[in-house]
């Protein structure tokens, strides 16, 4: 349905007590197409045992065609599952949970341990679907302008009228109190990727809350999480975070209401295995100190605004406390196992043993069998004639207009006006450029973004600062931006931008925050810069599992334009391990030292443009505080020249006057081919290939944009999940002109590699049909006309100069693709020979990579 739709959102969810099935789009056909398969596919699924040979797991031989090879494990959520609990973060909160609450459904791993998932039988599985996927075990939520009498009514005929009510016995059970503490500990995988190999171990303290269906009482408790553990004036983070014991947190710290019974956690990560004691009695002791002395009333105050920025004018007064003779405690430890991969594989061929050992011949014969019945299956193209579609001609022919002003702050200084139902918040943004910043400090710019709004500024200390943030604004923040131009490959934008919100009768507080960051930032606070390089570096680390695909694309690309080598040292894996390197250095004084040189670089107003989002009757009031921010900042003595020399300025239309755009053009770059292997302890691989193509304005890229689609939908999906047994995969288009082909969670690496050359034969074969190609701009056009959010209208436009005209000529370019358009394109962008290609790939050894010189192995 991905590509017979408009939605917005399509997926599926598995929950520890429930499964959820969201779906959400604009078009009012659609949403009766979508509402009736959905009831469909819940309540009167398939469940073909094929389908869950391939999407569950199955025997199966290394080669179906070779009953000669060995008997293998395999299926895509075996595969997923091996995939998720490669991250050490993942393992430990699902023991979390599991031990805290070991008496019903919280005790195993309702996504399917890996180990355990071969235990399962098809039969199991149909007989778990009759006795819990019932109406009378399910409810219906539908949110939106769409009337509800259809919903009701298309629900009771298509669904519920063809059920009989039953009692589906499904309630979770209360967990029984414990009589006194539990403690476990628990091995993981050591992460290469963290800051100090020998300091690996995490611990945490929790306790078991009440039930969750008592609102007050668990609104109450959320609050007391975030006043316990959230920002440099927490208790917690004071007594824990600071203590230079560790990293960061342990994972699923603070509240969590996703069970029956909440729970509150707290600990820290990245310890040495002898300092686990010292990290318990740090807990209760700062338990007890704030039972005894509560919480200064400026921090509530904080807390409240918080609320009320997120929720509206939500308050509630509270006073309720952890009680410091909860016997419901759980103390688990987990620290690392340089065997740990070897011991798992090993508990796994066991268990294959095990299953080999007990088939009979004539079982045997009966898999070869099945596996070749299911390789025909999936060769062979489904019929989806049974599945409802839109059509072309349902897509709205014309974007919606956003009404941009341009005005200038300071005299110089172009600040963008985008007025939008805001709901009574502010949305400010500003772009400083890094057009003169020196090579050797690029790659500490995301360091430098990381903590320039929590080192404090002015006469504001650290816990200061994060007091007024949280007083006055919804959040401060600095990120990295490579921008890459929408007509020519070797040109982009290079900046930071700066964002943050606020309630409109803060917006002046808030302005004057930004003014004393950008004048007086306070680089002296080395203790406390410590710590938030070591949490960085760990948030990196963490991350990697979960976006694999993202950094091995991300390396793919570095080699094929100019933005792509930035683009590496700012969010790829050559960033994760350079702040593995300054978490691990002694004296951090000299990393310290390079962000006043950062600073004279980036915070003035040379080279800075700005944007506002509000609603009407705050836009004069927003450009005053904005006009007053911009006069605080000081410019450049002495004009800075750019480093790059080939520096273009480019209007960006739009609005009621056009906004300059300082760009680097690199005439004479020449992309190369590079292909880089990350050796990682997964037991699963994420593999990318990228091609340089065409930018955002160029002709072509619409065409490439829906192939792309096409070859997701048509061949990638079959090739890379139901045949190779990846969690997913597909190709992508990158407003740069970068084409990608990726793989996630994927029990093949190099082998995948073959698909993706299979993938672009196809294209180019053009073994596709009108309805393919119809199906793929439905699918195109959903992500183009998924919903914008008020604080978000025109951001296109601040960053990348896109105006409305451009995104309108751009959508007749995709109506008008056609199947000559997509062969073409597919042939000269992506044949054998005809543009650059990079490769990139994470995961495990790898004898190929290993023996290939060609293969760059890190």
């Amino acid at each position: 349905m991905l590509n017979r739709s408009l939605s917005t959102f399509m997926n599926a969810f598995t929950a520890s007590d429930y499964t959820l099935y969201p779906f959400s789009t604009q078009n009012p056909k659609d949403f009766q197409n979508l509402l009736s398969v959905y009831l469909d596919a819940v309540f009167f699924p398939c469940l073909r045992e094929l389908d869950f040979w391939q999407e569950g797991w199955r025997l199966e031989h290394e080669d179906p065609n070779d009953p000669q090879t060995p008997l293998v494990f395999k299926g895509v959520v075996f595969n997923e599952m091996k995939g998720a609990f490669a991250d050490n973060e993942r393992i430990f909160s699902q023991h979390l949970q599991s031990r805290l609450l070991p008496d019903h459904t919280y005790a195993v791993v309702s996504g399917g341990d890996p180990l355990c998932i071969p235990d399962l039988t098809w039969e199991q599985l149909r007989q778990f679907h009759a006795t819990h996927y019932h109406p009378s075990n399910a409810r219906f939520f539908t949110y939106g302008d769409f009337p509800l009498e259809q919903h009701l009514k298309q629900i009771h005929e298509e669904a519920l009228s063809k059920f009989e009510k039953i009692e589906p016995r499904t309630a979770v059970p209360a967990q029984r109190p414990w009589p006194e503490p539990r403690e476990f500990q628990i091995t993981c995988a050591r992460d290469s990727l963290a800051a100090g190999s020998s300091e690996q171990t995490t611990v945490s303290v929790s306790f078991l809350l009440p039930d969750i269906t008592n609102t007050f009482e668990a609104f109450t408790l959320s609050l007391l999480s975030s006043l316990l553990i959230s920002g440099p004036n927490s208790p917690f983070y004071k007594a824990l975070v600071e203590s230079g014991l560790g990293t960061d947190f342990s994972p699923d710290a603070g509240y969590n209401g996703c069970t029956r019974e909440a729970y509150f956690s707290v600990g820290l990560q990245g310890i040495a295995e002898k300092d686990i004691q010292t990290v318990r009695d740090l807990v209760d002791r700062t338990l007890d100190d704030v039972i005894l002395q509560g919480f200064e009333d400026d921090r509530i105050e904080a807390l409240l605004h918080k609320v009320e920025i997120q929720m509206k004018h939500q308050s509630a007064s509270f006073g309720l406390a952890l009680a410091s003779d909860n016997r419901h405690k759980l103390i688990l430890s987990m620290k690392p196992d340089d065997q740990y991969a070897e011991k798992q594989a090993q508990v796994e061929a066991e268990k294959l043993k095990q299953k080999v050992d007990s088939l009979s011949p004539e079982d045997k014969q009966r898999i070869y069998e099945k596996g070749l019945e299911l390789q025909t299956q999936q060769s062979r193209p489904q019929d989806a004639s049974c599945l409802p579609a839109l059509k072309v001609s349902d897509i709205e022919p014309r974007i919606p207009v956003t009404e941009l002003d341009v005005v200038l702050a300071g005299g110089e200084t172009p600040v963008q006006l985008c007025a939008q139902p805001t709901n009574g918040l502010v949305y400010f943004r500003a772009l400083s450029s890094l057009n003169t910043l020196p090579e050797e400090l690029r790659p500490y710019v995301p360091l430098f973004c990381a903590v320039l709004t929590k080192l404090g500024c002015g006469v504001l200390g650290y816990r200061e600062q994060a007091q007024q943030v949280e007083l006055k604004g919804g959040g401060m923040a600095a990120a990295p931006c490579v921008l890459p131009d929408d007509s020519h490959l070797d040109t982009y934008e290079q900046g930071v931008l700066f964002s943050s919100f606020c309630l409109d009768r803060n917006l002046p507080d808030m302005m004057h925050l930004w003014s004393e960051i950008f004048n007086n930032p306070r680089f002296e606070e080395e203790e406390h810069f410590r710590v938030l390089v070591r949490m960085a570096a760990q948030e990196l680390s963490n991350g990697v599992p979960d976006a694999g695909h993202v950094y091995a694309s991300v390396r793919a690309g570095r080699t094929l334009a100019p933005a792509g080598d930035l683009q590496e040292t700012f969010e790829g894996m050559d960033q994760v391990r350079l702040m593995q390197r300054v978490a691990d250095m002694a004296d951090v004084r000299p990393v310290l030292r390079k962000l006043p040189r950062i600073k004279k670089h980036l915070l003035s107003c040379d080279h800075l443009r700005c944007s506002v989002n509000a609603t009407p009757q705050q836009m004069s009031r927003a450009g005053t505080a904005v006009d007053t921010f911009v006069r605080s900042l000081g410019r450049s003595q002495k004009e800075r020249k750019p480093l790059r020399p080939h520096v273009v300025e480019k209007p960006a239309l739009g609005g009621s006057s056009p906004v300059m755009r300082r760009l680097v053009m690199e005439p004479t770059f020449t992309p190369c081919q590079v292909k880089t292997h990350f050796l990682l302890p997964f037991p699963v691989s994420y593999v990318a290939e990228c091609v340089r193509t065409a930018p955002y304005s160029h002709p072509d890229h619409a065409s490439l944009k829906v192939l792309a689609r096409l070859m997701t939908a048509k061949f990638l999906h079959t090739e890379i999940r139901e045949k190779g047994g990846a969690y997913g995969g597909g190709a992508k288009l990158s407003y740069g002109g970068m084409f990608t082909l990726y793989s996630y969670r994927d029990p093949r690496s190099t082998e995948t590699l073959q698909s993706f050359v299979k993938a672009v034969d196809w294209a180019r074969s053009g073994r596709f049909t009108q309805q393919d190609i119809d199906e793929a701009k439905l699918s195109v056009f959903s992500a183009v006309d998924s919903p914008v959010a008020p604080s978000d209208r025109g951001l296109d436009h601040f960053l990348y100069g896109l105006s409305d005209e451009m995104k309108q000529k751009h959508r007749e370019q995709l109506f008008a693709v056609h199947r000559e358009a997509l062969v073409d394109v597919s042939t000269r962008y992506l044949g054998p020979g005809r543009s650059t290609h990079g490769l990139a790939l994470l995961g495990p050894d790898n004898a190929r990579t290993a023996k290939d010189p060609s293969w760059i192995v890190r």
